[in-house]
């Protein structure tokens, strides 16, 4: 709600100033990914380094335009960043992670979108995801996520709304991850 209460007040001063900087709010476990990444009986991994993936223009690691406020990631400006730092806190609150762990997660952001489009508002995340044990390679998997909600015709409800919406793929991602069968295979006991 905190965060919300926040994007709204940042959209208030877009359509004042016409213009402002929006950063993402702190990535948070959730009660669904801790759950699962218990339940699914893994071995302790430490995150490794998430980057832009090769080829890909580096703006799109770096902000997103929403009516005229950029909206950025709280980690260095990144969302590569970000999504590292999503994976990073929900095996810390699930208790498995550990940095001197044989199991390494890395990943690469492949592609990064939000659209607060008047009427309908989308937003997509995808990500390879890596997994090295041992220094071999046992888990690489591309994996997206979408978003749409009915977005407003005016920016102070639309522009928050679409943060709250991007945002959110994040912990999507993270636990379409968690959920893949191959992926709790290279990281099981």
């Amino acid at each position: 709600m905190h965060t919300l209460l926040k994007l709204f007040s940042l959209a208030l001063v877009v359509l004042t100033t016409g213009c402002a900087q929006m950063t993402m709010g702190t990535p948070q476990p959730t009660a669904e990914n801790t759950a699962s990444l218990r339940q699914a009986k893994l071995a302790e991994a430490r995150v490794g380094a998430f980057t832009l993936d090769a080829g890909k223009p580096a703006q799109m690691d770096k902000g997103h335009s929403l009516r005229g406020a950029q909206m950025q990631a709280p980690t260095n400006g990144s969302f590569a960043e970000y999504l590292r730092e999503s994976l990073r806190v929900e095996l810390a609150a699930a208790g498995l992670l550990n940095p001197q762990a044989d199991a390494v997660i890395s990943g690469f952001l492949t592609h990064t979108d939000v659209a607060p489009d008047i009427g309908t508002g989308t937003a997509a995340l995808s990500a390879r995801f890596v997994v090295t044990r041992g220094g071999a390679k046992r888990y690489e998997q591309e994996l997206s996520v979408q978003s749409e909600w009915e977005s407003s015709f005016m920016g102070a409800v639309a522009v928050p709304a679409a943060a709250q919406q991007y945002e959110g793929l994040y912990r999507k991602l993270v636990g379409r991850l968690v959920a893949d069968p191959a992926f709790r295979q290279a990281l099981s006991k």
